[in-house]
């Protein structure tokens, strides 16, 4: 029997860029309510939501 080694692509539908995208809404909501301190971090975590996407992207680009 025979093993052989594939590359499979990252899978699309990881989430991250929806998530970053319902942290980005929360954030504004949050800001227009007055909550500084819930806006600040719902806009840190979408930030680092789509940092995160954009290296997948590349990474899935490479192989």
């Amino acid at each position: 029997m025979k093993h052989l080694l594939i590359a499979v692509p990252l899978q699309p539908g990881g989430g991250f860029l929806e998530l970053a995208l319902l942290f980005l809404v929360l954030a504004v909501v949050a800001g227009l309510a007055g909550l500084g301190g819930m806006a600040g971090l719902s806009m840190r975590i979408a930030k680092i939501l789509v940092v995160v996407f954009l290296v997948l992207m590349v990474v899935s680009f490479l192989l």
